[in-house]
């Protein structure tokens, strides 16, 4: 992620208040490569951070930062609703669709708050993660959970009306979601006992990039139908949204533009922000929902059903926002007691796998980004730990995914060069506030198809590239590696592809059990996950080959306790001797674990020493 383009211009910089916590600021050098006020050089880092994890900017800038972080998180959770509305029958019902929308804003507030207050301790938003579509889909797509005539994606019906209004609309949206929220309790409570117990950290020497790259990579990979699904609305639309998407993303980032600013010291004068760089997908939405809200209005835009462009127009659910309510408070229960079967856990058992590793990649791309040495084992393990609570909390509340960690948070970070806890913090206590607010959500339902699909594209594909930048630390000019990542990428879209095609294939005599088999196979990351792990664990290779040798974490670095410790009684710990056996407890120490220190032997990149173990990740 890229951390050289300051936040001001150079030619109108503007003097920052006084260094947080009593840095020295060092000398201003001018011009792109100056450091500025406030700001500590740090090894590897151009700029150095205005803001460090432990400080706390007045609280003004904090509710500024906080709103960016939360519209960087925006598009994602909102994929969530707009992917799953056809599956679970609410095509049409866009109330439900918006109050599906807030709950997810709720419970992402709530797990944002756990997860910086207690679980991993760094600056990461938690949300609905879109890791669990995949898996989804691929339930949904059982014969017994087929949306009834009318209520599909053929001839969705419309729906404006509060949903209890219509009961079987209702009931159809609903009890698909029951099912949902009782598969993933159940399955969060393997994440919980992943974090908790130490397991996850103990994984962390067999998972390597062979066994992410496919894992990631076919969650976007597997969403091209559904995305062509949505730009085939109108295609003019969704390629005008992708190319201001990569305009913006991409082409402008460089320039910044004119603000009017005010300050104790300067008084009225101008900044030079990257809002382009800040907001692409922001400007990308609202430009292409503008320019579809013109052409609907000149009526450029058929307005018969069923011909090519009407879905996007901008007023076809112009009635959601006068319906919905405008205050709404999630509660555990609403949609009424959670039900589950074995092929709804499982299939959700392989999204939880997922989201998990793909959070332990988050977490050291967060420390690294925010100066700080790499997360301990304990501080992996409790943020592991708190995404599975949070989930089933999640879970509890009404969503029908788990959350996770936004990695384009991350990017804010680099962006803005803060990366204090109290900032994400005034983001969480914003998502909770507009998940409330019902008419927030129902406005963001009203975006026509079209640009979503082409908004879709390119967030999915960026999805798939993420997966692919691990292989960075790969041998890519071993045999053994690109049979194995070929073969797991090949796999993964290829079987699932022709279970789509051959509904009912799986026939083992037993209803239950072809349930099961049908979900798993037809669940590409799962496919692809599963055959890369167990190929790069079996067939033999240096864990050089391997890419398992980029980061030493150790147990002891300087300032650990500090940056990941619990926000009080760290010194009660301290002074109690059994927690130093537990996994999530600062105080953790792995090394006293004698039997695994006799089989482990310090080799490829691990150092043992009397006091500590150094154990290299690819992370």
């Amino acid at each position: 992620m890229s951390t050289t383009t300051p936040f001001l211009c150079p030619q109108q910089s503007v003097e920052l208040e006084e260094a947080p916590h009593g840095r020295s600021p060092d000398k201003n050098t001018g011009g792109e490569g100056g450091e500025r006020k406030g700001e500590t050089a740090v090894p590897g880092s151009e700029h150095a951070l205005v803001y460090g994890i432990e400080d706390a900017p007045p609280w003004y800038l904090c509710v500024v930062l906080g709103l960016q972080h939360y519209l960087t998180m925006f598009p994602g959770v909102l994929a969530v609703p707009l992917l799953l509305a056809d599956s679970l029958c609410m095509a049409g019902d866009d109330v439900a669709k918006s109050q599906l929308l807030g709950t997810l804003f709720v419970v992402g507030g709530l797990a944002t708050l756990l997860q910086v207050a207690v679980g991993s301790r760094l600056p990461i938003i938690q949300g609905g993660s879109s890791a669990f579509v995949a898996s989804i889909l691929a339930i949904m797509s059982l014969d017994k959970w087929r949306c009834p005539s009318g209520l599909g994606t053929n001839g969705a019906m419309n729906v404006t009306q509060p949903p209890l209004v219509n009961i079987s609309t209702a009931e159809a949206w609903q009890t698909r979601l029951r099912e949902l929220q009782g598969g993933l309790m159940v399955a969060s409570v393997l994440e919980i006992l992943l974090g908790f117990s130490g397991v996850i950290g103990f994984l962390l020497r067999y998972i390597g990039p062979l066994s992410i790259t496919p894992t990631i990579s076919l969650i976007g990979l597997s969403l091209i139908p559904v995305t062509a699904n949505f730009a085939s609305k109108q295609w003019g639309v969704a390629v005008m949204t992708m190319v201001l998407m990569l305009l913006f993303s991409q082409y402008l980032q460089r320039y910044n533009l004119p603000f009017p600013a005010f300050s104790r010291k300067r008084r009225c004068h101008v900044v030079w922000l990257p809002i382009f760089k800040l907001f692409p997908v922001l400007l990308a939405i609202l430009t292409s929902w503008a320019v579809c809200a013109i052409l609907t209005v000149t009526g450029a835009f058929p307005s018969e059903p069923g011909r090519q462009g009407y879905l996007a127009r901008t007023d076809l659910r112009n009635t959601v926002l006068q319906t919905a309510p405008w205050f709404r408070f999630p509660y555990p229960g609403e949609w009424g007691p959670p039900t589950a079967s074995v092929s709804t856990i499982l299939g959700l058992l392989a999204a939880m796998m997922v989201t998990s590793i793909e959070s332990v990649g988050d977490y050291y791309a967060c420390a690294r980004i925010s100066q700080i040495p790499p997360p301990p084992n304990h501080a992996i393990n409790r943020g592991i730990g708190i995404e599975g609570l949070t989930t089933l909390l999640a879970a509890a509340w009404g969503s029908p995914v788990g959350t996770t960690s936004f990695s384009q948070n991350i990017g804010a970070i680099g962006i803005t060069k803060v990366a204090s806890r109290r900032v994400v913090l005034w983001s969480a206590l914003i998502m909770v506030v507009s998940g409330v607010i019902c008419k927030f959500s129902a406005l963001f339902t009203t975006i026509p198809d079209p640009v979503v699909g082409g908004v879709f594209a390119v967030v999915f594909g960026m999805v798939s590239a993420v997966g692919m930048s691990s292989l960075q630390f790969v041998d890519l000019n071993s045999s053994r590696n690109l049979v194995i990542l070929g073969f797991s990428l090949f796999c993964g879209l290829m079987i699932p592809g022709w279970m789509a095609e051959n509904p009912g294939a799986i026939r083992t005599g037993s209803s239950e059990v072809d349930q099961i088999l049908t979900v798993l196979l037809s669940t590409h990351m799962f496919i692809g996950g599963f055959i890369g792990f167990t190929l790069d664990n079996t067939i033999p290779g240096t864990r050089a080959e391997r890419g398992l040798l980029q980061h030493d974490v150790t147990s002891d670095t300087p300032d650990v306790d500090r940056h990941y410790g619990f926000p009080c009684g760290n010194d009660l710990l301290d002074r109690l001797t059994f927690t130093r056996h537990v996994p999530f407890c600062p105080t953790f120490n792995s090394t006293l674990n004698s039997c695994c220190r006799k089989r482990d032997k310090p080799a490829d990149g691990a150092r043992e020493t009397d006091d500590k173990v150094t154990v290299d990740t690819y992370m």
